[in-house]
């Protein structure tokens, strides 16, 4: 009974949190909690064991894509609903299953900021186990990219208060938008159509390229043509530590393609592996290639990771978040 009555409080506490959409309420809210890449899962244990535990852990620790080794999406961490008090409540990724016989509507629904900031909060109601895991499977590419583009948010608001402003201005210089880049990052390189951007440290290379060449009258966005455009490029602006090595495409895998919009602009987002011809250094990359204001141009933010001694998914993360950073330039 006493588990039964603090589970009402809870979902009583959970619902007045989304029915109050106050921005005095949420300047008064503390930062967030957690580790980056973590979702605490809030699911009692029977069903964590079961179905809809298998499911959640299926959608939410899948393959981290364009990594060379297997790494999850997300950590996990599971809390049951009776133990979800206030020190939980504010962790930066929460997916909540409410699972209530007697509830009325079934849905998901995608909340920013109830407990703290900045906050994903993903809330499963179902009146059985079996209809939030249909949910899952119905929405678990939505759920996936809201938490995705929660990651990335934050990274680009840590991006804004710590950024060296004398990067933005080179890239909308070539290319007529921004890209914003952190502390830490430098101009390596710089052509009238290519710049390199890095942030390397002693085990660890985080860097941006951006280049941009001539439209071709049509198919400038399949894959062929994108990973053969960028290896010219990168042939010709990133050699390699010995002579006649170059960083290039990999064909261990085949890049995937992804047909995208984010912030109004259309882009194709090709994802995959690179590695130096000639050497044996290699790793992730993410490119975002899309038409200049009038079309003449095809312009390419791309995004590579080195990191032998360590796993690759944060690193990777937080690079592709400068890319989701580009915005035109005001008229």
């Amino acid at each position: 009974m006493k588990k039964i009555v603090s589970y009402l409080i809870l979902l009583c506490t959970l619902a007045a949190a989304f029915s109050c959409g106050s921005s005095d309420r949420k300047v008064l809210l503390p930062n967030v909690s957690g580790k980056a890449g973590e979702v605490l899962v809030i699911m009692d244990k029977d069903n964590w064991e079961g179905n809809l535990g298998n499911a959640a852990r299926e959608l939410l620790t899948r393959d981290c894509p364009g990594l060379p080794n297997k790494e999850p999406m997300y950590s996990l961490v599971n809390v049951a609903p009776a133990a979800f008090g206030d020190l939980f409540k504010i962790h930066r990724n929460i997916v909540f299953f409410n699972i209530n016989p007697q509830g009325r509507q079934e849905g998901i629904i995608y909340r920013n900021d109830v407990w703290a900031k900045p906050q994903c909060l993903i809330q499963v109601n179902a009146t059985t186990a079996e209809s939030a895991t249909e949910l899952l499977l119905k929405e678990g590419e939505t759920v996936i990219a809201d938490l995705e583009q929660a990651e990335r948010n934050r990274v680009i608001a840590n991006t804004l208060l710590y950024e060296n402003k004398t990067l933005a201005p080179i890239v909308s210089e070539m290319v007529g938008g921004k890209v914003h880049f952190p502390n830490g990052y430098r101009l390596k390189m710089q052509t009238d159509d290519f710049l390199w951007f890095a942030d390397d440290k002693q085990y660890t290379y985080q860097d941006i390229l951006v280049y941009k060449y001539p439209a071709l009258p049509k198919d400038n966005f399949t894959v062929e043509n994108i990973v053969a455009k960028r290896n010219e490029i990168l042939k010709a602006n990133v050699p390699g530590m010995f002579d006649n090595t170059y960083m290039t495409t990999s064909d261990y895998i085949s890049p995937q393609v992804k047909f995208l919009k984010y912030n109004g602009i259309e882009f194709v987002e090709t994802r995959g592996l690179w590695e130096v011809y000639g050497d044996y250094m290699g790793g992730p990359f993410v490119s975002h290639s899309f038409f200049s204001k009038d079309g003449k141009d095809i312009i390419v933010l791309d995004a590579f990771v080195y990191s032998p001694r360590f796993d690759k998914r944060l690193y990777m993360r937080q690079v592709e978040s400068l890319l989701y950073s580009f915005e035109w330039d005001e008229k």
